[in-house]
């Protein structure tokens, strides 16, 4: 078979056909069909097109180039930034019988010298490196002599987390920047794609622009995880522990990950925990940058393998751990970007089973935030202009955040809205408050947040790429804390009037807590310093409850009505919306929902005993004893299997396929590879164990 390196849309494989990335897929991974995207992926970059593919968490990027890898004669080459995923990934593919390599800083000079002859001698399908490596003039010297005529070819780059490209996500690298010019400098060009799992429009086009993707076939599968379930919930400091104290011990055989936002609270909740689950036989570990190497290992290690299932960890922990059977992700603090909690979030329900994602906040935590990103110096690497940029960025997208903490309206809408699936994002929804920076008009911030938030595809392009509309209707998903409380709804227009006419009177100059305690009327030593007593608006919201008062105020913020200064200590400004409304005689009103009192309970992720029996439901094969009982047996035997193979029990198999083995029942090698997960090599490797288990459970129960 002739292989051309030349991305020309004649492709790598002439003679690709999809019956053979069907046969590879089954062959290696126990599939019979590819998940939604993947085939359009992987036939792209067969036929020798450049490709992004924008896909969820859970969604299955890496089966989008492995399958490629493992058909394309030579070696595929992945950038990755993560460490722990190269690890994982190389340890799953070896476990499905592929030839696969890493090469990062874990590996000593002698283990690199080592990987880099053998893949030269062809021995590996695939290697991962860090973007860092592609700068190393070693590694570029053999890449190139790889790529020349004659030598074992590279016939595609694939760019995982290629979100860290763009300033605009929440994840900017520097590094990143470099895979155009190491994809130049090769003698033949590579077919190139590139994955991303959060990405807004802007961020996609940078993607494209500055990795020099050439024409590429886009293929964005949607955002929407119809698995999980989102709540909110606003809480003080010590209401949050008790919350996540009482949320852990009733959930505590399952798998879970809870996000603190600083060290210190980690090692606090982690302990609390610790004493909580001790009595039940549950362990919890911690995971942040201040441990050692060695004890976040540990930590790590058990949390994969399931001998610890409770894991409290800042955003350090989780990039790139596959691990599938996680059951919920509660968040201690909001994160700072709607990206940076979607990833996190993300981790939950990997497997497409139900899982829970838990959002508790107060304002304190945006208060950290600023705090926080005022501080940082910023990246080093950047000019000052950038820098500023780069600072002005993270405010937009903390302001974004504190919007999904705020919003009365469905949670999945307001993430799939922001990430441009929905055509009415921006009419009936509340957008990105606008930032206002010293010495900038309201007129200006404005219109700089509606270009900062227009991406360059429209309603007909992302047709064109292929994007799958969200499932979301306008009346909510129904599987959401918002969608799931009664709201009612309040009238508060004359309130909404006096707020703006005291703002246009004193743009720029107050906070948002000021100017709620001024119109309530409240008398304190600075409104009377400041003379505010003295104001027409002064007290005129003196019958509306104070926090009434103050969440009118976010949501004129958040309707873009008032703008907000970046920085510690924001202060608030008049948006275009509302001088439009101040100058106009038309018509104004404006309304705030709020939760009734008696929150809907929360949808609680279903154990997988629960889905098993649903499951059954549905199939009319009769058999032999509970299902339910020979999963437990399985699942105990998956385990002794992981731990003869030093492998995350996830590697054997996942709980997907304990439940497909517990529905069908196989006899023979044949009836087992039509388990779903179940490929030749797990078959050759474990098929004998499980085989033998079902016999002998089912001769127990026949008596």
């Amino acid at each position: 078979m002739a292989y051309s390196h030349q991305s020309d849309g004649t492709g790598p494989l002439a003679s690709y056909a999809p019956a053979a990335a069907l046969d590879t897929l089954k062959r290696y991974f126990g599939y019979s069909s590819f998940r939604p995207g993947q085939e359009r992926m992987v036939s792209a970059i067969l036929s020798g097109s450049d490709a992004l593919g924008v896909m969820p968490t859970g969604a299955g990027k890496s089966i989008c180039y492995q399958v490629p890898a493992l058909m394309l004669p030579g070696l595929t080459l992945v950038v990755s930034p993560l460490v722990s995923l190269m690890a994982d990934q190389v340890r799953a593919l070896k476990a499905a019988g592929a030839r696969p390599s890493y090469l990062n800083s874990t590996l000593t000079p002698a283990q690199q010298n080592t990987v880099l002859k053998r893949a030269s001698e062809g021995w590996y399908q695939i290697m991962y490196v860090a973007p860092e490596r592609l700068a190393d003039p070693r590694f570029l010297a053999f890449a190139r002599a790889a790529a020349e005529p004659g030598g074992i070819g590279i016939p595609l780059v694939a760019v995982d987390e290629a979100h860290c490209v763009s300033q605009w996500g929440q994840d900017f690298r520097p590094s990143y920047l470099e895979i155009a010019s190491f994809v130049a400098a090769l003698p033949q060009r590579p077919v190139l794609a590139a994955f991303t799992a959060t990405a807004t429009e802007r961020v996609r086009a940078d993607i494209s622009t500055m990795l020099g993707l050439r024409a590429p076939q886009t293929v964005t599968t949607g955002f929407d995880r119809p698995n999980l379930y989102f709540e909110v919930q606003e809480l003080g400091d010590k209401a949050k522990v008790a919350w996540v104290r009482d949320y852990v011990r009733s959930h505590a055989q399952e798998s879970g990950i809870v996000y603190c936002a600083t060290r210190k609270k980690v090692d606090e909740l982690a302990q609390d925990l610790m004493h909580e689950l001790a009595p039940l036989g549950v362990r919890v570990g911690h995971y942040h940058a201040g441990l050692s190497i060695e004890e976040r290992r540990v930590n790590q290690e058990g949390f994969i393998t399931d001998t610890i299932p409770v894991i409290v960890a800042t955003n350090a922990f989780g990039m790139g751990i596959d691990k599938p059977n996680v059951r919920y992700v509660i968040h201690l603090n909001a994160p700072e970007s709607i990206e940076a909690y979607y990833q996190e979030a993300g981790r939950a329900g990997r497997d497409g089973d139900p899982a829970g994602c838990v959002l508790l906040w107060n304002g304190a935590d945006f208060n950290l935030r600023r705090r926080l990103i005022d501080r940082d110096p910023g990246d080093v690497e950047l000019d000052e202009g950038q820098r500023e940029q780069a600072k002005r960025n993270r405010f937009r997208l903390l302001s974004q955040m504190e919007g999904y903490c705020r919003t009365t309206d469905c949670l999945r809408a307001y993430i799939l809205r922001y990430f441009g699936e929905d055509g009415r994002a921006r009419e009936g929804a509340s957008p990105a408050p606008a930032v206002l920076r010293k010495g900038e008009s309201a007129a200006q911030a404005s219109a700089v947040a509606r270009k900062e938030e227009a991406g360059p595809a429209s309603a007909a392009a992302r047709k064109a790429e292929g994007t799958s509309l969200p499932p979301v209707a306008a009346r909510g998903c129904g599987n959401c804390s918002n969608c799931l409380t009664p709201l009612e709804v309040d009238d508060v227009t004359e309130a909404a009037r006096a707020i703006m006419r005291f703002v246009s009177r004193h743009p720029g100059r107050f906070g948002k807590a000021l100017i709620a305690d001024v119109l309530h009327g409240a008398n304190t030593e600075r409104i009377r310093s400041l003379r505010l007593d003295g104001d027409p608006e002064y007290g005129k919201l003196a019958e509306l409850p104070i926090a009434r008062a103050r969440d009118t105020v976010e949501q004129l913020i958040g309707s873009r009505y008032l703008i907000v200064s970046m920085g510690q200590y924001p202060v608030i400004g008049m948006g275009d919306l509302g001088l439009a409304v101040l100058n106009s005689s038309e018509e104004f009103t404006f309304s705030i929902k709020r939760r009734k009192r008696g929150r809907a309970g929360s949808e609680r992720a279903r154990r997988a005993v629960d889905l098993l029996r649903d499951e059954a439901a549905l199939d009319s094969k009769p058999r032999v004893g509970d299902d339910a009982e020979l999963f437990e047996r399985l699942r105990a035997l998956r385990r002794e299997l992981a731990e003869w193979r030093d492998v995350p029990p996830y590697i054997v198999c996942s709980d997907k396929t304990l439940r497909g083995l517990c529905r069908q029942r196989p006899a023979t090698r044949e009836d087992l590879l039509e388990v779903s997960g179940i490929g030749e090599r797990k078959a050759d490797e474990f098929g004998e164990a499980f085989l033998k288990a079902i016999s002998e459970f089912e001769d127990e129960h026949r008596g």
